[in-house]
């Protein structure tokens, strides 16, 4: 893999990354991966790690429900289930949830970011429950060993946009500190949207010759007014307007991780042990009354693992193997009209042991890996109206086959087989067809077959996959007086992605992103009928332009298919939430430690919506209009 570089042409380490859950050289990447860095990251003008998701690595993403920068995101087309199919982690850790919410990527400050590894397909093997649709794994960066770096940005834009960010890390032989602040705030787009965010992350490093060691604090608090769902007549009457001027909610998340690593002979130890705090506050007004809701988790999670290479003659030989260990629980209190209506408390516990092998001699890689990890579920509630209380355990397997040849230089082929699994969370299990039953876990055999052609100068990488899913966890709208959590019929998800990027002589990059995906139920009565909230299609272009005299610029296409409304469950609505195409574009100037930039968002203010999860017509949640911020950057 070629050096990245810098805007000045200046080189950096070689990016690599981690195929093993652990460090390793770029010849071995996980098969398939797509990497982007922090230098992509800035070039593109891009504030937050969601939109680096979105915009930089082509994953498709919903509008946020409540106005904040944290979006659905959808890999492989699982629809309004998507969330819970793809398995976010930060230098290791879980940022999924184990309820009905996103993953809060907005408390990873954008400056802390080395890379960002997106890797398609079931990762259930290294990665446990809901990675079948894949994994994001956010890398932070390492503190120097000697010397101060640091970072301070402004910006402003309409939609009464302010934000600040610093970012400091300073090392004295060995060992670092470093700390991340931010403050957001913005009315954003609609009506009743107004957000208020504020960022902290902390952290210290002891490296040493054979590893290293750290403590990490990150903290974010969100305060959030929510405009609430739109039908299409309410949208196209005016998309900025709300239908719940009253409600609001705040996430207060904070997240303790202690880090270890260390290198014995040809083992490597390591091992991460975090302790996640969340508070999520909600006040929803309507003509019967007011609901306020309060739901306190903790998520305590530790993993040690080893690693052990050895190379006999041509063949090299690595071996992982490792322990997680999870704990989760909550205490939700509610009311409705000043009188109580839940008083819930949910736990969840699990213990996994997997083993990887992988073998590399000449152009050829094999890695073969197993994971069996066993849950316990208890959920008990007085106060509810729907299940009240049930206690399951459940025990699941999974494996993976992964092969890659190099036919010639600079063209490789590729191959993935395996099972994959999710368990389902604890606001899936709340609301069932049978009063106090949980869901059956989810299952999916996952196939893949792919070829990389070219290197750094020019690349392109194709796959085609197909997942063949049992007991798929999905809420289904038919069901009852307003619809129920179920295990579907069969399913499947069948597609072809492609990812290419090329220069164009000294000055341009150019990068491409295609999808297509096709999500049907195989069996049973809704046999041949799509998947709801999934885009058949979808596509990015990006165009870099870095002659290497202070002045960039960066634009970018993203286009996204029409998709069937989050309701229309028996695929009868005649409309459909429209396909959309988007243009954003930055200029930046650079004189010195100091950088410039002119950002644009949705360009030609375009009206559309990427998310609708209500009936025929309804549920529309709309993006924003045209935004134009402009910022000021100091490098130290």
């Amino acid at each position: 893999m070629a050096q990245a570089q810098t805007a000045e042409g200046q080189s950096l380490p070689p990016v690599t990354v981690t195929a093993s859950r652990f460090p390793s050289d770029p010849a071995a990447a996980p098969i398939g991966a797509t990497v982007i860095t922090a230098e992509d990251i800035r070039a593109a003008g891009i504030n937050n790690v969601n939109e680096a998701i979105r915009k930089l690595g082509g994953v498709f993403g919903r509008q946020s429900t409540t106005g904040t920068q944290d979006y659905s995101l959808d890999l492989r087309g699982f629809g309004g289930s998507s969330d819970q199919n793809l398995v976010i982690l930060v230098d290791g850790i879980r940022l999924s949830e184990n309820e009905l919410s996103n993953a809060l990527t907005s408390s990873v400050p954008v400056e802390l970011v080395e890379r960002i590894e997106i890797v398609r397909g079931g990762s259930s093997v290294l990665y446990g429950e809901g990675a079948t649709g894949g994994t994001i794994q956010i890398i932070t960066k390492r503190g120097p060993r000697q010397g101060t770096r640091g970072t301070v940005v402004a910006e402003v834009g309409n939609f009464g946009h302010r934000e600040l960010r610093g970012y400091a890390a300073k090392g004295w032989d060995g060992f670092s500190i470093d700390a991340s602040i931010g403050t957001l705030q913005t009315d954003n787009y609609r009506d009743n949207n107004r957000l208020k965010q504020g960022n902290f992350s902390g952290g210290m490093q002891w490296s040493f010759d054979q590893g290293r060691a750290g403590l990490r604090v990150d903290s974010l608090r969100q305060d959030s007014r929510f405009a609430g769902s739109l039908t299409l007549a309410q949208f196209l009457a005016n998309p900025r307007q709300t239908t719940s001027p009253g409600d609001f909610g705040s996430n207060d998340v904070d997240r303790f991780t202690f880090f270890a690593e260390r290198r014995i002979g040809s083992v490597d130890l390591a091992a991460e042990l975090s302790r996640r705090e969340k508070t999520n506050r909600g006040n929803f007004e309507s003509g019967f009354g007011t609901f306020v809701s309060r739901a306190d988790s903790r998520y305590t999670q530790f993993s040690p693992r080893l690693r052990q290479t050895s190379n006999f003659g041509a063949i090299s030989n690595e071996v992982v193997t490792g322990l997680d260990f999870g704990r989760w629980s909550r205490r939700t209190d509610s009311s409705f009209g000043g009188f109580p209506s839940s008083a819930a408390d949910a736990s969840q516990r699990s213990a996994a042991f997997y083993v990887r092998d992988e073998i590399r001699t000449g152009g050829l890689r094999v890695a073969a890996g197993v994971r069996a990890e066993k849950f316990s579920k208890d959920f008990s509630d007085p106060l509810s109206f729907s299940n009240t209380g049930y206690q399951r355990d459940h025990r699941l397997n999974a494996w993976d086959l992964q092969a890659s040849y190099r036919v010639m230089p600079r063209f490789d082929v590729f191959g993935k087989a395996g099972r994959s699994y999710r368990v389902a969370n604890v606001d899936e299990n709340a609301l069932t067809p049978v009063l106090n039953q949980a869901l059956e876990p989810q299952t999916s055999r996952d196939l893949e077959i792919g070829a990389t052609l070219g290197d750094a100068a020019g690349k392109a990488t194709v796959r085609a996959f197909r997942h063949r899913l049992n007991n798929e966890i999905f809420f289904d709208p038919t069901i009852g007086f307003g619809g129920a959590n179920v295990n579907l019929d069969p399913t499947r998800r069948e597609g072809v992605e492609l990812e290419a990027s090329t220069r164009i002589g000294k000055a341009y990059a150019l990068k491409a992103v295609l999808q297509h995906v096709s999500a049907k139920f195989t069996d049973g009565p809704n046999a041949g009928r799509e998947v709801v909230l999934v885009p058949r299609n979808t596509a990015l272009l990006r165009m870099s332009w870095m002659p290497g005299n202070g002045h960039s610029a960066d634009v970018g296409v993203q286009w996204v298919d029409s998709q069937r409304y989050g309701g229309d469950f028996g695929n009868t609505c005649s409309a459909r939430i429209p396909s959309f195409a988007t243009v954003d574009g930055r200029y930046a100037l650079r004189r010195g430690p100091w950088e410039f930039a002119l950002v644009g968002t949705n360009l030609a203010n375009r009206d559309y919506f990427s998310n609708a999860f209500g009936a025929c017509r309804s549920g529309i949640y709309p993006e924003n209009g045209r935004q134009l911020k402009l910022s000021a950057r100091y490098d130290f």
